[in-house]
């Protein structure tokens, strides 16, 4: 177990996060939520029981000894998925739904784009892209894109 001053986090012996308050009251199961994922991720991170209901709230990683820490960020990317955008290499002509070939920090792929709506910007240098399928993708910075690849995405922001 490690504690953290504020919070004890742990894995029991069925592999679930066990989260232990100051005041001794303990949590099986719970499962860590960034509240803001791509403009905060290491604010506000709330742990949610088994029926999705908030048991606490951790307002920032930074009151984390760094071993708490790891444990919780190696928890989160377990249960996160969102690839990097690094290049776009093409999009199909023509009228919706998109073809989409990119370059991601995960590998090349190809996704389908159903609407120009599931294209978002996040503040003013970074956007997410969400397929037909829900998966997201993340674009952190516009600007460190190839000229190519912020053109074809100029499109659509």
């Amino acid at each position: 177990m490690v504690h953290a001053g504020i919070l004890e986090l742990a894995y029991d012996s069925f592999g679930r996060l066990l989260l232990t308050l100051p005041d001794g009251t303990s949590h099986t199961g719970v499962i860590p939520v960034r509240c803001f994922p791509f403009t905060d991720p290491t604010q506000w991170i709330s742990f949610c029981d088994a029926d999705g209901h908030e048991v606490f709230c951790l307002t920032g990683m930074s009151e984390l000894p760094t071993e708490t820490r790891k444990l919780l960020e190696a928890d989160l990317a377990r249960r996160e998925f969102v690839p990097v955008i690094q290049t776009i290499r093409s999009v199909s002509p023509g009228a919706e739904p998109t073809e989409w070939d990119v370059v991601t920090d995960r590998g090349d792929t190809r996704f389908t784009l159903t609407s120009e709506d599931q294209i978002r910007r996040l503040g003013l240098q970074s956007a997410i892209v969400t397929d037909a399928h829900g998966v997201r993708y993340q674009i952190p910075s516009l600007e460190a894109l190839d000229v190519s690849s912020r053109r074809i995405l100029r499109r659509y922001l």
